[in-house]
This record gives C-alpha cells, sequence and structure tokens, in this order.
C-alpha cells in the first residue's frame, strides 16, 4: 500500500491543503509589492505549498525512482515534505529536509510526527548552504522549492554527492529568481532536463 494511502498521511495532507487553501486566498489580497516571494518566503508568513497535483508528482518521481535517499531545500510548512517522506518510507529510505525560518520548522517537526512519518525524515535547521554542506554522497533525489536565488548554488553544493540517473525537481521554474538555474539544467551536458508547466524535472547523467 502507498504510504499516501496511510489514514495518518491522508488525513495530515488533507488538513495541510486546505490550510493552504485558505492561505491562498489570503494572499490574493495583498499588494503587488507584498506579494513578492523571496520577502514573503524568509518572513515566513505564508504556505507557498505545492498543490496536490504537484505533491502527487513528487511523490511519483521519488518513488518511481526507487530514491532511498531524498533531499528538499525549503519545507515550509511541510506539505511537499510529507508527500517526499511517504515516498521515502515506501522505498525503504530516507528524506533529509531543510527550512530556515523557525516557526516553520517547529510547524514542520508537528506535521511530520502527526503523519507518523518523524522516523524517516531529519528537518536541518538554518541556511541550507551550510546544514547540507556535508550531505552525505549517494543522493537519489532533490526537490528544491525553498528561495528561487538559491537553486543554481543549491544544486552546485549537492551536485557532488548526486548519485547518477538522480532527479532534480525544481518547482516555480517561471520565477525571475529561478532563471539562472533553468538555463543551466537545460543546456548542461550533464543534465536531461524537461519542463511540466512550473516544475523542471532534471536527470543527473554524468559522463553522457
Amino acid at each position: 500500500m502507498s504510504s499516501l494511502n496511510d489514514p495518518a498521511v491522508a488525513a495530515c495532507l488533507a488538513r495541510l491543503h486546505d490550510a493552504a487553501g485558505r492561505d491562498r486566498a489570503r494572499r490574493g489580497e495583498l499588494s503587488a509589492h507584498e506579494r513578492d516571494d523571496e520577502s514573503l518566503t524568509r518572513m515566513g508568513s505564508l504556505y507557498l505549498a505545492v498543490s496536490r497535483a504537484e505533491g502527487r508528482l513528487l511523490y511519483l518521481l521519488a518513488r518511481g525512482s526507487g530514491a532511498k535517499y531524498i533531499v528538499e531545500f525549503g519545507a515550509s510548512f511541510g506539505v511537499s515534505t510529507t508527500y517526499l517522506a511517504a515516498a521515502a518510507r515506501d522505498n525503504g529510505g530516507r528524506l533529509v529536509t531543510t527550512e530556515a525560518h523557525p516557526d516553520k520548522c517547529a510547524a514542520t517537526h508537528a506535521v511530520l510526527a502527526e503523519a507518523g512519518l518523524g522516523r524517516v525524515a531529519t528537518l536541518l535547521e538554518g541556511d541550507a548552504r551550510e546544514t547540507l554542506a556535508d550531505a552525505e554522497p549517494g543522493i537519489g533525489c532533490v526537490f528544491l522549492d525553498g528561495w528561487k536565488g538559491m537553486y543554481l548554488p543549491m544544486l552546485e553544493l549537492l551536485r557532488p554527492k548526486l548519485a547518477e540517473g538522480a532527479l532534480v525537481v525544481a518547482d516555480n521554474i517561471d520565477h525571475s529568481g529561478a532563471r539562472p538555474y533553468a538555463d543551466h539544467v537545460r543546456t548542461a551536458d550533464e543534465f536531461v532536463s524537461h519542463s511540466l508547466g512550473k516544475i523542471e524535472v532534471s536527470c543527473y547523467t554524468p559522463g553522457s
């Protein structure tokens, strides 16, 4: 059985998506200046979460690739984290996720406990450039959903630790801050990349 069908996981995701939906409505009332994604992310005031469809896609990519070591940049309030942790559990593996904002860290810890996924997921609190500096090799799947301007630096940080064939998934690829990352994975010889709406999926193919 998929962990997405686990009653605790399903109930947790239903609650999170409901909260994120109310949050999106509140976000729509903000001025254009206040809706700057980078500022809101750094303040930790909004969910900025993946949708149900995007979450299920994340699960399918991580689960289908058989990744036993998954890394996430930007847990926020734990929505995408729950999907990835479910895939990690089903693959017999683990998830390492990151978040800088203290309130979001507290929320994600609570979410993982609520969903019963705490044993397969580790949350690293603080600047991901520091917390992931000593990441172990063999990463099979990466999800980038933090500060968009950090996508390329995070890829460069983690690239030596990627397993051959690893998937790197980046959300909000249409954001201007993600442009350097998008340009890189779409042209670099060591990646095969494809856009699925606002999500970029890249496969690490060193030596190809």
